[in-house]
């Protein structure tokens, strides 16, 4: 059975979506919490007020976890597939709920940071490393009325370390397994009318071959900065700046001759990725309003070899929006927006450019005090495609009894990518990606909320969506068929999908200084195209996943903790196309922490422990047993 690296707190549960510059203020839920999250409306509200299923993971949970990759945080929550191609730095995609990994929206401090040089426009998770995180939240299912284009499985939203009011510095360098070496630091404070936070890290390591048969070590490396930088003009009015960097090389495998199958070769590949947010709020009572420019520039080469003509890929996004928020009754919320979004993509031989411009409104409601209603409409007009409208709506009710009751409709929509459209194995009658799906879920909090239970049901259908297909011989020769000149392929609307499941949660704290988590997730994701091997698993998709966290603290001060992460059987595709069964398979990992003073800690940890041997994506390696030792500061 499979395993997946989990983290839950008591409020793991409780809903979440995305950033925003400006929070409105909100009462207490019911529960006794005070969380204020930014729910898929874009718009703070109360977690009981939420009914949609989202995950927050917090940077308490980031450094007790002892996490490096975010990929690795986020495999261990609800409804989340994380595969990786290899050693690390190797392809990374995370999988909301079944969808492709193509059909999660990324978002890093209010930028969108799909990929548009990929060739499903997606974002490789392989060089988002945890050093600036502050907090993470993963929105499941489809979300496009807020989000537009992209968001068919869900959105994972990506906080960096905020201002803080007092000047505070934090840091840590650890070592361990490959010869690897990981520092990250960070400070942050105000003076006057400014704050700002910087951070920074570095990763260096030897890493594993990627090839399972292979026997050469596949090394990474990565640079990466974060700054935020908010200058208040007035109480109610501001600027926000933010900036997000990653400069990382990763070795690579691939088909040397004279065999060419799955194996050691000297490629390599380098990526600089540069996001960038610029924003102004302007709150005037219970009207508050943002405009921003953001940008996503994301360089990447791939080398043959040392020495070797680099093949490039370059994408870029522009993206102008504004939005407002209005009160008009403590009952009644209005939130709405019009963006305008132009993707760029460059190769050796192509260049393109595309744009939408959108305009989204919702409507958020209190009937009754324990009733909260949400309901939204959007629509994008694209430059190729024309205009698509998205809707969606959810509810949650909160009873004095702690329970939530929670259940939503959403819509999702996908644009082709420049290079599904233009490359030469490219489609200009393409049609968008849509998705529909609904779930409906309970929490319920206990013991004076030591202990929160809950459960989602969702049901997702996917329409249109693209997939690369062969061409025949006949296709290649009818004037009419897409085929036409086309002999290795070509993208396709050929694929409709299905998925379903359940998702379960517990969080316990018992005690203060013993927290306890588990998840179970089922998700049954098929093939429904009409003329294939209609009700088949989709690849990469394991249908069970499950995870166990437990830490301790003990009176003296140490911390310790463990994590088991499980993992079902799963489908893939090797080198020649054959499809292949992949072994579930159990993954634990240890960890502890000793504090020396109130401002120092050793600590370290063992992954993988009993040195598991698994696969997770067909013909590549995996990590064995790896231990890692470091120390940390906080000033």
């Amino acid at each position: 059975m499979p395993v997946t690296r989990f983290l839950i707190t008591a409020g793991a549960c409780a809903l979440v979506a995305v950033a925003a510059p400006a929070v409105a203020q909100v009462a207490p839920a019911a529960d006794g919490s005070d969380d204020v999250i930014v729910t898929a409306a874009r718009a703070a509200q109360r977690a009981d007020e939420v009914g949609q299923a989202v995950t927050v993971v917090t940077r308490d949970e980031i450094d007790r976890r002892q996490t490096v990759s975010v990929a690795d945080l986020l495999s261990t929550t609800p409804g989340v597939t994380v595969t990786r191609n290899g050693s690390l730095g190797g392809f990374t995609g995370v999988r909301l709920r079944g969808a492709e990994a193509e059909q999660t929206l990324v978002v890093i401090d209010g930028v969108r940071v799909n990929d548009p040089s990929s060739p499903g426009g997606g974002f490789d998770f392989a060089n988002l490393l945890a050093a600036s995180v502050e907090r993470v939240e993963v929105l499941r299912g489809p979300n496009s009325v807020p989000w537009g284009s992209q968001a068919i499985g869900g959105v994972v939203n990506v906080i960096t370390e905020a201002p803080t009011e007092q000047i505070k510095a934090r840091g840590s360098v650890e070592y361990g397994y490959a010869d690897t070496l990981y520092a990250q630091g960070g400070v942050s404070g105000r003076q006057g009318a400014v704050s700002a936070a910087l951070t920074g890290g570095y990763l260096r390591s030897d890493g594993i071959s990627s090839a399972a048969i292979g026997t050469e070590r596949d090394g990474y490396r990565q640079y990466g900065a974060t700054g935020r930088v908010g200058i208040d003009f007035t109480d109610q009015i501001g600027l926000d700046l933010r900036g997000y960097w990653a400069n990382s090389r990763t070795q690579t495998d691939g088909y040397p001759a004279p065999l060419y199958v799955f194996a050691d070769d000297p490629s390599y590949s380098t990526a600089n990725e540069l996001y960038g947010y610029a924003g102004l709020h302007a709150n005037f009572g219970t009207f508050r309003n943002r405009i921003a420019f953001t940008i996503a520039d994301i360089n990447r080469d791939t080398f043959a070899r040392p020495g070797a003509t680099p093949s490039p890929f370059r994408g870029r996004s522009e993206r102008y929006e504004y939005q407002g928020e209005y009160q008009p009754l403590d009952q009644v919320r209005i939130v709405g927006g019009a963006e305008h979004e132009t993707s760029r993509y460059r190769d050796a031989t192509l260049r393109r450019s595309v744009g939408i411009t959108s305009v989204y409104g919702e409507l958020i409601v209190k009937p009754i005090q324990p009733l909260t209603i949400t309901g939204g409409v959007r629509n994008d007009d694209h430059d190729t495609f024309g205009n698509h409208t998205t809707f969606g709506a959810d509810a949650a009710l909160a009873l004095a009894t702690g329970t939530v009751l929670r259940a939503s409709y959403g819509e999702g929509f996908k644009a082709p990518t420049l290079y599904q459209l233009y490359s030469p194995y490219g489609n200009t009658r393409l049609d968008p990606e849509t998705a529909a799906n609904y779930d409906i879920g309970v929490q319920q909090t206990l013991l004076d909320g030591r202990a929160t239970l809950g459960a989602t049901w969702f049901h997702r259908d996917t329409r249109n969506q693209i997939n690369f297909r062969g061409c025949s011989r006949a296709e290649q020769t009818t004037a009419s068929s897409i085929c036409v000149n086309r002999p290795f392929g070509v993208y396709d609307n050929i694929q409709r999908t299905r998925a379903e499941g359940v998702e379960f949660a517990i969080g316990l704290r018992p005690v203060d200084a013993l927290t306890v988590s588990a998840n179970v997730s089922y998700i049954d994701s098929e093939n429904r195209t009409p003329g294939t091997a209609f009700g088949s698993d989709l690849l990469r998709r394991p249908k069970e996943t499950a995870a166990f966290v437990v830490d301790y603290r003990l009176p003296f001060g140490l911390g310790i903790g463990g994590t088991v992460q499980l993992v079902g059987d799963s489908f893939d595709s090797d080198s020649y196309g054959n499809r292949v069964r992949l072994d579930g398979y159990a993954l634990a990992s240890i960890r502890a922490e000793l504090p020396l003073g109130d401002r120092f800690s050793v600590y370290g940890r063992v992954d993988n422990v009993t040195d598991t041997r698994y696969q997770a994506v067909a013909e590549y390696g995996t990590y064995g047993r790896a231990a890692y030792g470091g120390v940390r500061v906080k000033l």
